[in-house]
């Protein structure tokens, strides 16, 4: 212990002479640890922390896919609901969920709020209990029962002052009272959601319940023992059951849900909440992991020319009697030293890298708040610096402390040059780290292109900036009649069109890349469709007149609705480019053809043909695309059809202003003053959030692609000056033998190319097998894009010959006596 307390001073008071290589060094290994530290923080928060419920591993998502349809991901609907839960062998229970929002009135200034619309099952499924009150139980989901609401505990703290009195009280949600029953606890977090305020119980009635009406999500938890492809093969059992037990929706015939090709897919319910986040934090992750290479190469490289100028010493100490055990380790608990200290440098600088990883993170990424240094990410850090420390130190010790110090003593006390032999660890280390840059700045490179590619793709509407949109519901309880909520819609649309700044007002149920999802199949009567064919799915929009103008998206063909169209609910339909091109070939051959949703719907003649949008996001293709009126007949078996809830979209240089929304807030209370705005955003935001996740994985690749190269540079830089400097005595005698001095730093800027190109080349094969990983996150750029790779590797050389020229003009100031004298 002893020994060690001495070898641990004397390495300390080494360090301590040494300000400069241990400063750099520090840096150099922090930086690394720091970076790493960071980005692991956000894959442990998102992806490796367990849900915060009991047993977690048991939570699985109720999913289906069906072939038929060409569809990946299918919800669930209520008559899988029942037959699930009465029939299933492999399900402790299994409960539905859906998102909603919901106008509050009654308690000072109206407010829309989200809410969570469930079954009672839900939350014993997860495991979480009421701090007041109780949970739903199967009455309160019983049809014709009384209205009853849970609170979760931000929106009972905020607007009833934390009153615990407050279980049986009524509270007015959409124009209905319902009871409140109780108070979720503090610490309740509904998957990754925005915190609902409102938590309300799904009535269904199984007597009026047909097959369809996949909108609902399902939260299973399995038996204990009961493994995933168990649950999917007990899942499967039960849907020709489900075909069985139901009737099918007026309109639709049992062969269009059995060609569907319904089949289970029942998956960890993580997979729900993080999504498809997960390859890209992990290509973030081996990305920085790369950074951290590169450093440990660097910090080699110093650690070598440091214990190649004490070769000297070690071979007298060895010659005294030290043992090379002895002297490896002093080199290795030097390096550990150097590579605790750079870890903990490193922690601080990642717990400030992690403020500006969460700020810059793509909308939507999953379980942000669970980001943060806790004892996993500790432990990371820990085992990241002595990673480095080894890293960085094996390699002195394995070419100092070995059976070759005796040449030092022999060589005596005159510094000769070098051979080949002696640089080659070096140049070794600087190709390893020139072709670990090289890879990063390929994929930066091909996110640049992607992003290029993204800016240049018009999303089907104009100006998103200054578009505003907002979301306003008339609940049945306060206006019935169908017909009135659509003139209460228009009579809004003319108040705010008499704003200051407003050009044009329309409305719809989804904005352009709002996430709206409503998709049917749509029937062409020029179509013949065999018993039991069930036609492709198409996205279903409902707008009011001057939407498309509204928005910037163009008429390709035929004409807008009219206010009148809406009113005597003519049977009218506008359909996007890609749909009309895809089953009349041209948009003026679509114009007059009649479309219906299902056979007791009226057909509905075309009148007009818009541009495609792209509603998934700009690196998605545009969707095919059927817009209603908002007001219609015969739609989907419904007698009626109306759009209670819907976006207003306002086009006016003032969007994104406090001002403009005080004033649409007084127009739209002018109408009906329990009408809350809600979802307040302008189109831009909608726009940016598309492009989030490609800015954020370009911004990341391009901060680990800088790092790399400015890492392999400075250590290329390293090399060919120590090079020069060892080669003094050798340059001299160049220079005395009539050598120009610019071939001589010719020499060394080719000596640093070569490396360079060595680098490259051993990228080049890292690069082709690594790009492959990203090709899901590019748009219209191949994963072997010549421009980039011709970009990279013209910068990478451009860069070399500049690290490598800036340390060889040292050698235009060699006095050939002076070399030869001192040597």
């Amino acid at each position: 212990m002893e020994s060690f307390k001495s070898q641990l001073r004397q390495v300390l008071r080494r360090l301590w002479r040494a300000p400069m290589f241990t400063c750099i060094t520090l840096i150099t290994l922090a930086v690394g640890v720091g970076a790493n530290t960071a980005v692991f923080s956000v894959l442990e928060g998102v992806l490796l922390k367990p849900l915060p419920y009991p047993h977690p591993e048991r939570l699985v998502g109720v999913w289906h896919t069906a072939p038929g349809l060409g569809l990946q991901d299918v919800n669930m609907a209520p008559s899988n609901y029942f037959i699930y839960r009465e029939q299933n062998r492999t399900f402790q229970d299994i409960g539905l969920y859906q998102g909603d929002s919901v106008s509050v009135t009654g308690t000072a200034e109206p407010e829309h709020v989200n809410a969570l619309d469930v079954t009672d099952g839900l939350l014993p499924v997860l495991g979480v209990s009421p701090m007041l009150g109780r949970w739903f139980n199967r009455t309160d989901a019983t049809t014709g029962s009384p209205d009853t609401i849970l609170l979760t505990y931000g929106y009972w703290q905020r607007k009833f002052g934390s009153d615990r009195s407050i279980v049986g009280r009524t509270l007015t949600v959409d124009g209905k009272p319902r009871q409140i029953i109780g108070v979720m606890p503090k610490e309740f977090q509904f998957l990754d959601w925005e915190m609902p305020a409102i938590i309300l119980p799904i009535q269904f009635d199984r007597n009026k319940t047909t097959l369809g009406q996949f909108s609902y999500e399902g939260i299973a938890r399995l038996k204990p023992g009961v493994k995933l492809t168990e649950a999917n093969t007990d899942v499967g059992r039960m849907i020709p059951t489900v075909w069985d037990s139901f009737p099918t929706p007026p309109g639709f015939s049992i062969g269009l849900f059995k060609k569907a090709q319904l089949t289970p897919k029942v998956r960890p319910l993580m997979q729900d909440v993080v999504g498809d986040v997960g390859k890209l934090l992990w290509i973030l992750m081996g990305s920085i992991g790369m950074v951290l290479l590169i450093a440990c190469a660097n910090a080699a490289n110093l650690l070598l020319v440091r214990a190649e100028g004490r070769q000297q010493e070690f071979a007298i100490r060895s010659a005294l009697g030290a043992s090379r055990g002895r002297i490896g380790g002093e080199l290795l608990l030097e390096s550990m030293v150097i590579g605790l200290a750079g870890g903990a440098l490193g922690l601080a600088l990642a717990y400030g890298a992690l403020r500006v990883l969460v700020a810059l993170a793509p909308a939507g990424l999953p379980r942000i708040d669970d980001i943060g240094i806790n004892t996993p990410v500790l432990i990371f850090t820990l085992i990241a610096s002595l990673f480095a420390s080894l890293l960085s130190g094996l390699i002195p010790v394995m070419r100092y402390a070995g059976a070759r110090l005796g040449l030092a003593l022999r060589e005596g006390g005159r510094a000769q040059s070098q051979g080949r032999e002696r640089h080659r660890t070096r140049n070794t280390l600087v190709v390893i780290q020139v072709g670990l840059a090289f890879v990063l700045l390929i994929c930066s490179g091909l996110m640049v292109r992607t992003f290029r590619a993204l800016m240049h793709v018009s999303p089907g509407f104009s100006d998103p900036a200054h578009v505003q949109t907002f979301r306003i519901t008339i609940p049945e309880a306060e206006v019935s009649d169908e017909q009135k909520v659509v003139r209460m819609q228009e009579a809004i649309a003319h108040k705010i069109e008499a704003i200051q700044g407003v050009s044009s007002v329309a409305l719809t149920n989804s904005a352009p890349m709002d996430g709206g999802q409503w998709q049917d199949p749509v029937f062409a009567q020029d179509r013949a469709y065999a018993e039991g064919d069930f036609p492709p799915l198409r996205r279903f929009k409902f707008v009011s007149p001057g939407e498309f103008q509204t928005v910037g998206t163009p008429f390709i063909a035929g004409r807008d609705y009219t206010w009148t169209d809406l009113y005597d609910r003519r049977p009218v339909a506008i359909v996007s480019e890609n749909f009309a091109r895809e089953y009349w070939r041209s948009p003026s051959n679509a114009l007059g053809k009649q479309i219906r949703v299902s056979t007791k719907d009226d057909w509905r003649e075309i009148v007009g043909v818009v541009g495609d949008i792209h509603d998934d996001g700009m690196n998605k293709d545009a969707p095919s695309i059927a817009y209603w009126p908002l007001l219609l007949n015969h739609f989907e078996s419904d007698m009626v059809h109306v759009s209670r809830t819907v976006v207003f979209v306002i086009r006016s240089p003032r969007a994104g202003s406090e001002s403009l929304m005080k004033e649409v807030r007084q127009a739209v209370w002018s109408v009906d003053a329990n009408l809350p705005l809600a979802d307040v955003r302008t189109e831009g935001y909608f726009y940016s959030k598309s492009m989030a996740r490609t800015s954020f994985t370009l911004v990341m690749l391009a901060i680990a692609g800088g790092m790399a190269l400015l890492l392999g540079i400075v250590g290329l830089y390293g090399v060919i000056a120590y090079s020069v400097t060892q080669r003094t005595r050798e340059i001299g005698i160049r220079i005395a033998l009539g050598a120009q001095r610019k071939d001589v730093t010719g020499m060394f800027v080719r000596q640093g190319l070569i490396l360079a190109g060595a680098g490259v080349i051993c990228g080049l094969i890292v690069a082709v097998a690594v790009t492959r990983l990203l090709s899901s996150l590019l748009f219209h750029v191949s994963p072997m894009d010549p421009i980039t790779y011709g970009s990279v590797c013209l910068g990478l050389a451009a860069a070399a010959a500049l690290a490598s020229y800036v340390p060889s003009r040292r050698t235009t100031a060699v006095n050939p006596v002076d070399a030869l004298r001192a040597e």
